[in-house]
């Protein structure tokens, strides 16, 4: 599913690329990644399930933390997850707006929902910041060499999330209304551009993950 959405979004962001990006960053179809436009339907649970299962995961997950785990790594991550499961309803209710399902200011709701990605997206960059900086200490004082091959690929998996989520979140920042750091002022292409670098690196990830566990 994770290699569909990236697969998808990577499709839609080259054509926009090599079409000059010519949807406007301001309509409601902006086609996020793990966004419901990216999938068929939006789920087999309902939303509002979806997110008190999700909540009350990341809550699990802060009291009952993972032994030896770094506090400040799981505080982001709860965080971002956060984030996360609240963008979720921001967006449905975005898309339910436009197709005329509730009646509210869709724009708003796209606006919050971007906001929300924007934090997760943020929050991302730190944890694998902190969790770089915490591999790279144990790489220097590791003698074995297979535990080193083991330490530099996690290394390598970190920069590229941080490179993918910096990409996303420079368009995040775009889509947001006039006037917030470089919002609305990027041209088509960049913005198809940064949507392909993060597809193809999301794209390698997933790859990766799946022939991991297959082995």
């Amino acid at each position: 599913m994770v290699l569909r959405s990236h697969a998808v979004w990577a499709a839609q962001s080259a054509s926009a690329l090599a079409a000059g990006g010519r949807t406007s960053p301001s309509s409601g179809n902006r086609a996020l990644p793990g966004s419901l436009w990216g999938h068929s339907s939006l789920g087999s649970l309902p939303v509002g399930l979806q997110w008190v299962c999700g909540f009350g995961c990341q809550l699990a997950s802060l009291l009952s933390p993972a032994e030896g785990e770094d506090a400040l790594v799981r505080g982001l991550s709860v965080l971002c997850n956060a984030a996360n499961q609240l963008y979720y309803p921001c967006e449905h209710l975005a898309w339910a707006a436009d197709v005329g399902i509730v009646r509210a200011a869709s724009q708003k709701w796209w606006t919050r929902s971007t906001a929300l990605w924007g934090c997760a997206l943020l929050l991302g960059i730190l944890r694998s910041l902190r969790i770089l900086f915490q591999l790279r200490r144990k790489l220097s004082h590791s003698t074995s060499p297979q535990r080193q091959q083991k330490l530099r690929a996690q290394v390598k998996a970190e920069v590229l999330s941080i490179l993918m989520d910096t990409a996303d979140l420079c368009n995040a920042i775009h889509w947001l209304p006039p006037g917030f750091l470089w919002a609305g002022r990027f041209p088509p292409w960049l913005v198809g551009l940064l949507g392909t670098i993060s597809s193809l690196i999301g794209i390698y990830q997933a790859s990766r993950g799946a022939n991991s566990e297959a082995a």
